[in-house]
């Protein structure tokens, strides 16, 4: 049986120029895109390829989610540390199932996920995005990993499988930290910077990690060839962050004109997670978020859309994230409306595509419909250049995922 794919009478959406042309071929041979043509061009394929009638329907890279937690099914994330991790991956399998359903056909965890699951993802066991993972956090004692109350002193449970982050203290531990990760996989290294929501123990403007353990954390990130990644949310913490080499700044929501600066001269990337605090806001505590941290969220709630459009303006170089938890996952494309109130629909699609890919260091494999790159697709029912909404409700107008030539939703 033959391997090649025809996906016919498509529309393409070329996200890199922005542009669609329509009565396209897109031609896959085996898990990656062989040619795209026009539709008048000669067939030279096999008689028992596969067929794909796009009908006239928008076809598109499949989406780049760049700040996902796939272990975080809820949102009280002590449970997880307390819980099976068998019973924990089942419900990250139905997680990713979701996400891909989506039309997410790549992820970027931001720890949690190990080698395991992307083993898994990688071995086609369970329907699954693609999985870039960093594996455990790396937080100071007091840091936003650290989940332990005031009362409580035990740290065995927060270097175990099950854990999000693993406290280590001074440049020597950081660096055998990131080593450690190194060791079992890790596409990048993440460092908590600063205070969180979710942490019990510290204030969210708290820096944290000194400025040689950030250091030794990057040279040990470049040495493997990798990047990090940070939490990050003050003006000082991302600067801090910038100044030491750290690559990807996440969330960003209180910087200023300063961070900006810095954005641009050193060539740092910015995600924004704006819809997670939106969500935490209206749910958080049905969720699972502890009551007594809530009060944090408001002191970025409102401040993500202002930091975006400014980064946006400038030119700082911006990927799309979410950090959703829990039963607030389902909200993951919401993401592209609130953005939308900011910058054009174009822009916001690249950061779910193509610009995430240069930013996972994928360009030209992952993110574009081109000759070499993998046949992750999806087609809807729509024009996302025109109206944003299309790719925000899937239920009506997604009708096809393919992550690496294989169909995985279709109709």
């Amino acid at each position: 049986m033959s391997n090649i794919t025809l996906i016919e009478n498509a529309n393409v959406l070329d996200v890199v120029a922005g542009a669609l042309t329509p009565n396209q071929r897109i031609v896959i041979d085996g898990k990656k895109i062989a040619r795209i043509e026009p539709m008048s061009t000669e067939r030279n394929t096999p008689t028992d390829a596969t067929i794909i009638h796009a009908n006239g329907k928008t076809v598109m890279p499949g989406l780049i989610d760049c700040h996902v937690h796939v272990m975080a099914w809820t949102a009280n994330l002590s449970q997880l540390k307390r819980g099976s991790p068998n019973y924990n991956v089942l419900r990250a399998a139905g997680v990713m199932r979701d996400m891909l359903m989506r039309g997410f056909t790549t992820l970027r965890d931001a720890c949690g996920a190990d080698f395991g699951l992307q083993d898994a993802v990688n071995e086609d066991l369970i329907p699954a995005p693609r999985l870039f993972i960093c594996g455990r956090s790396l937080s100071q004692t007091g840091g936003h990993s650290d989940s332990r109350s005031r009362g409580e002193i035990d740290l065995t449970t927060m270097t175990d499988p099950v854990g999000f982050g693993r406290i280590v203290d001074g440049v020597d531990a950081v660096r055998q930290a990131c080593r450690e990760e190194i060791r079992r996989g890790a596409n990048h290294i993440k460092l908590m910077l600063g205070g969180g929501v979710a942490s019990p123990t510290d204030r969210l403007t708290n820096d944290q990690y000194s400025l040689d353990e950030i250091r030794a954390a990057v040279e040990e990130a470049a040495m493997a060839d990798l990047y990090v990644m940070a939490h990050t949310y003050t003006a000082r913490t991302v600067n801090r962050a910038i100044q030491c080499g750290v690559h990807s700044l996440e969330h960003c929501n209180l910087i200023d004109e300063s961070s900006i600066e810095l954005f641009l001269k050193h060539g740092a990337w910015m995600v924004p997670t704006l819809v997670t605090y939106e969500a935490l806001a209206a749910e958080g505590v049905k969720a699972g978020l502890p009551k007594d941290v809530e009060h944090k969220i408001y002191l970025v709630l409102d401040k993500g859309l202002s930091a975006l459009e400014m980064a946006y303006k400038a030119g700082v170089k911006l990927a799309y994230g979410t950090d959703l938890l829990g039963d607030m996952h389902r909200h993951q494309l919401r993401e592209f409306l609130i953005r939308a109130q900011v910058q054009p629909n174009i822009e916001i699609i690249r950061s779910a595509t193509s610009y995430a890919a240069d930013l996972l260091r994928a360009k030209g494999q992952l993110g574009v419909l081109a000759p070499g790159a993998w046949a992750d697709i999806i087609i809807v029912d729509g024009n996302p250049l025109a109206d944003i909404t299309c790719l925000t409700n899937p239920d009506r107008y997604l009708k096809l995922v393919m992550k690496g030539g294989k169909v995985y939703r279709e109709g």
